[in-house]
């Protein structure tokens, strides 16, 4: 299968991009999607879930009473925001997407939300049904994608360093630890005089993901992130190589869009849904490619769900629509559309997903590949109540020293003392 060429993913307002082939308007009625009574549902994403107007377009020629729609965020932090807020009370959507670095914080108000059917409980691989059910056993969340990881580089900007372009060539040259990638950054600046890599967040996000317990104990829920010698050893490495190897362009600014085409880095760190962001912003670019390798060994970063808020007007019939979203089949459509990859046993194991390749990065058996990274993935970090708020205060540090708003001794600094503020 060939990935279809997407519309850029983040660019779009917090409220504003409604498709055009559906009706705006206020959530209808508290009709079913197979009932007679016409429904306005609303769902709520943010990024890019895969969720084109065609593939809305299927679900409503099938349920002809049903209009959808979609409003997008531009990241997870605005639709973050929104959602706390709002749960519980009104303005939330029928359906609404969370990233898993938010579960935690949303597992607290389980009791807002709709629960999932028990009979599609057995959709999801278990570690994605577990981390989104409640002490009481009600699973609240209809598991969208997972985010497998490999390295997504230029291999324009590869031939221009005198480094291999073949994909098999650089996962061999990059294979290894943490220092095996920041060494050929440093053959990659030597030979050009350009950034290696994208940014110290998106960097130490990689990095961080392969920490079993970063931030918080599983056992007490001790925050733990300022004592944790991991943590400060994945800070320091990252920047004392972001002082030559990063361009220090901020994921999801403006200037970072522009740099998946302009070649202002050639490698970033890649999970699934990353592909349809980069492949959506840089159209015209033919050098993009993707390598089967992970520094470390192997890392999964983001994942989502969809929830469905108990006070909505139309619970059953969002439930309907959710469900529909997450099962194998549409997963599947979803992965073609924007990379995210799939989360359900079922999508795992269809051909549809494994024989899949993307014309854009260079047909790249991104199926395969992804599946491989999938069960490369040794470590499931565990994220408390805090993790959020910590993980985002540790990338404004990040982004402090590379602005060089701050030194990075004094940006650790404040940064362990707003984490020491939340407990």
């Amino acid at each position: 299968m060939k990935s279809r060429v997407l519309r850029r993913a983040a660019v779009v307002a917090a409220v504003a991009s409604t498709s055009a082939l559906v009706l705006a308007g206020c959530s209808g009625s508290g009709g079913t999607a197979s009932g007679d009574g016409e429904v306005t549902l609303t769902i709520a994403t943010f990024n890019d879930f895969g969720y084109t107007d065609a593939l809305l377009q299927e679900y409503m020629d099938a349920h002809p009473n049903v209009k959808i729609v979609h409003n997008k965020a531009a990241t997870s932090n605005e639709a973050r925001e929104n959602y706390f807020q709002k749960l519980g009370k009104t303005g939330l959507a029928d359906i609404e997407a969370i990233e898993v670095d938010w579960l935690p914080e949303v597992m607290e108000y389980a009791d807002l939300l709709a629960p999932v059917p028990e009979d599609l409980k057995s959709r999801w691989l278990d570690y994605k049904v577990e981390a989104a059910t409640s002490p009481e056993g009600n699973l609240v969340g209809y598991g969208t994608d997972i985010g497998p990881e490999g390295v997504c580089y230029r291999s324009d900007l590869f031939a221009a360093a005198g480094l291999p372009t073949d994909r098999a060539e650089v996962a061999a040259l990059l294979q290894g630890d943490w220092s095996t990638y920041f060494e050929v950054g440093d053959q990659y600046v030597a030979a050009t005089g350009k950034a290696f890599f994208d940014s110290a967040g998106g960097t130490y996000q990689g990095a961080i993901n392969q920490v079993e317990a970063a931030y918080e104990d599983p056992s007490s829920g001790e925050i733990t992130a300022t004592s944790n010698p991991e943590v400060k050893k994945i800070y320091d490495q990252v920047l004392k190589a972001s002082a030559t190897q990063s361009a220090h362009l901020g994921q999801w600014s403006d200037d970072w869009f522009a740099g998946l085409s302009n070649g202002a880095f050639a490698t970033m760190l890649c999970p699934g849904w990353m592909l349809g962001v980069i492949e959506g912003n840089a159209p015209e670019v033919t050098g993009w490619d993707i390598a089967n390798v992970f520094p470390g060994g192997a890392g999964n970063w983001g994942g989502s769900y969809l929830t469905v808020p108990a006070n909505g007007a139309n619970v059953e019939a969002a439930q309907e629509l959710a469900d529909w979203l997450t099962d194998p089949e549409t997963q599947v459509k979803a992965f073609e559309n924007a990379g995210t990859f799939p989360s359900q046993v079922g999508a795992l194991e269809a051909d549809g997903l494994l024989s899949s390749t993307n014309a854009y990065f260079n047909d790249a058996p991104v199926g395969e590949m992804l599946s491989e990274r999938a069960q490369a993935v040794k470590v499931s970090p565990y994220k408390g109540t805090f993790y959020f708020q910590i993980n985002d205060a540790m990338q404004k540090a990040l982004t402090r020293v590379e602005d060089g708003t701050q030194d990075a001794a004094t940006s650790w600094q404040q940064w362990a003392t707003e984490v020491d503020a939340l407990s």
